[in-house]
This record gives C-alpha cells, structure tokens and sequence, in this order.
C-alpha cells in the first residue's frame, strides 16, 4: 500500500496531426465537383412582363451540407469533449474526454496543470496514530475517491486541497474487497471534479502521470509509462488489520502468489491492477493515475518495496523502484453507485 503511516503527533507536513485525406495531400480536399450545363430556361418571357428569376443550383448547397455533416463525423470527438465538460450531471465527473489544452497536450505539465487541481490530501486520524495518503475529486461539492486502507478505522479524517484549504469530511461508503472508498467534504463547493477515463482503452507502454501526496507533499507529480495489466495484487482489507509500526519494516503486500513486506494478515482482498513504473511513494495512495489527455484511469493503491537488501543485513530504502500499481477507473465507476448509496462492507 502507498499511504504513509506515522504515529499521533508525528505528522508534518501525446495531438494527433490533422485527418489526412485519401490519396495524400496533393490538392484540394475534397475535391470541387463537376457540374453540366445548365438546362435551357424555356422562351423569354412576354413583353411587359420582368424576367423570371433564375433559380441557384443546388448542387453546391448540397455539397456543402455533405460536408458539414462530414466534418461534424470527423470531428465528433471535439463535440463530445464540449458536451462532457459541460454537462457534469450535478457536478458530478466528466467521462474520457481531453481534459488537456491541445497547446500541452502530450505534456507531463499540461496534464499536471489540468489535473492538480482535482486530487487531494487525505488525512485519517485512528486509535493507532495517524495516516496519509491521497483522493480524486468526483463532484464539485467534495465528493472524494480514494482507498479503503486511507481511512480504515479513522475516528476524523481532514483533506486538503490543491488551493491550501482544509475540510473534515466523512465517510460515505466503503468496499474493502477493492479496496475503495467514498468521503464527502463538509462546506466544501465549487471543486473541480476529475475527468474518468476508460483504463480497457489501456495499453503497456502508454505514458501516464501520477499525482498525490507521498510524505505529506501534497501535489507531487510523477510520470511514467504503463508496464502492464491484469496483475493480481492482494492488500489487506484494512481496518482490523496491524499496520507497519516503523516504516523500515516495509508495507504489505504480495502478487502473483509471492509475498513481499511481512505478512498481509487473515483478512486480504485481491484485485486486477494496471502496473506502472511511475514513482510511487507512501502516501501516494487513492491518488490519480491519468493518461495524457488528463483522464483519470486508475487510483493507485499499493507499491513494491523491499524491506531489505538482498543480503538482509542492511536495510532499504522504502521508497519506489518502479513497481506501482492502480484499481483500474473502470472498476471504480462501475462501484460509484454501490459506494454513494452508504454501502460498507
């Protein structure tokens, strides 16, 4: 797991080029069409009487409603865009659009302007001491995601914001078997709620961005690239379970069957987990994973890190070598609806 855990009072602080017509780019696309002559227009009128107005042809009025709807086809992704930023349901999260300004698209700092302002810090307060980890906006009124094992067994639980605010919060529904969590900030309006993108759409070797709050350092951005998908990663279901009392000891976790960092104890959950090699550090849990259009399409949720060096004499450093894993986001959504209706379980 990725949250970081302390003691009570040891708390600190890709654009894609223009659509190339069939045949290449040599002249006009599309073409201008061929017109016959003109039909005769009948005898000249009577005298005294003013000449008939002659109808316009109608041909390039048609070509030109052809083209439009055309062009409206091509550019059907652009008016989707529009209408999923627009049309938030309530304030509620747009689905897989380009969140980033096509001038940053492509861009680990475009994507780290759009998106920061919608992930948060997640503070939990529990008999055992204090711990961190991270949360994706999912309304404008403070609906948050994050992991269960974030705010297992909280007694309180703070967030803050990108902006520096700070709001206690409750939680709305939890699901240990994916290890996922819905809290609701008090007082809190006009967020910008994230964009949820589709993780099936997802491939190894995509580049993709992480941001959260490793160590309490809210807003931490790091990027990589997707190394692969479907692994089998067992947590702990959270409350209920010991967690590591000194960092050095390691986080739980295991995949594939092979345990790593101590034992996961009695109660544990597994789930498909996209992997990634962008750092992720203690405390980056319930954070984003997002693609380079600034879709959202995993909440990271555990990290690989030895507690040890091979020899077992020396101890390690429990930070990132690379392998980080994410609940992919079409998991999430298809859990929104359990989470918002109160359902713990």
């Amino acid at each position: 797991m990725t949250e970081t855990f302390r003691h009570s009072g040891e708390y600190p602080q890709q654009q894609s080029s223009a659509p190339v017509p069939p045949g290449g780019t040599q002249g006009a696309y599309p073409p201008p069409p061929y017109y016959a002559p003109e039909a005769p227009q009948g005898p000249p009128p009577p005298q005294g009487h003013a000449p008939a107005r002659r109808r316009r042809a109608k041909g390039p009025v048609a070509l030109l409603a052809a083209v439009a709807i055309a062009a409206a086809a091509v550019g059907g992704g652009t008016a989707y865009a529009v209408q999923s930023l627009t049309d938030r349901g309530g304030g509620s999260s747009a689905t897989s659009t380009d969140v980033v300004p096509t001038s940053r698209k492509g861009t680990v700092t475009g994507v780290a302007e759009a998106v920061s302002p919608s992930i948060v810090e997640v503070s939990a307060a529990t008999a055992e001491g204090k711990s961190t980890g991270s949360g994706v906006i999912t309304k404008s009124d403070g609906e948050i995601v994050t992991n269960n094992h974030v705010i297992a067994g909280a007694t309180s639980i703070k967030v803050r914001t990108n902006d520096g605010k700070t709001y206690d919060a409750e939680v709305v529904g939890t699901d240990s078997k994916k290890d996922l969590a819905l809290i609701q900030l008090k007082g809190a309006s006009g967020l910008k709620p994230a964009t949820l993108g589709n993780s099936d759409n997802v491939k190894v070797g995509d580049e993709v961005v992480a941001i959260g709050s490793p160590e309490g350092l809210t807003g931490t951005v790091t990027s990589g690239i997707v190394s692969a998908l479907d692994r089998d990663v067992t947590v702990p279901t959270g409350e209920g379970q010991e967690q590591p009392q000194n960092p050095q000891d390691g986080w739980p976790f295991e995949f594939d069957g092979r345990q790593f960092n101590g034992d996961t104890g009695a109660s544990k959950t597994t789930y498909k987990a996209l992997q990634t090699d962008a750092s992720l550090n203690p405390g980056n849990s319930g954070g984003a994973l997002i693609d380079m259009n600034g879709n959202i399409i995993g909440i990271n949720s555990a990290m690989y890190s030895p507690s040890s060096s091979q020899g077992g004499s020396e101890s390690a450093s429990s930070g990132s070598i690379g392998l980080g894993f994410a609940i992919p986001i079409d998991t999430v959504k298809d859990d929104l609806g359990k989470l918002r209706s109160g359902s713990k379980t």
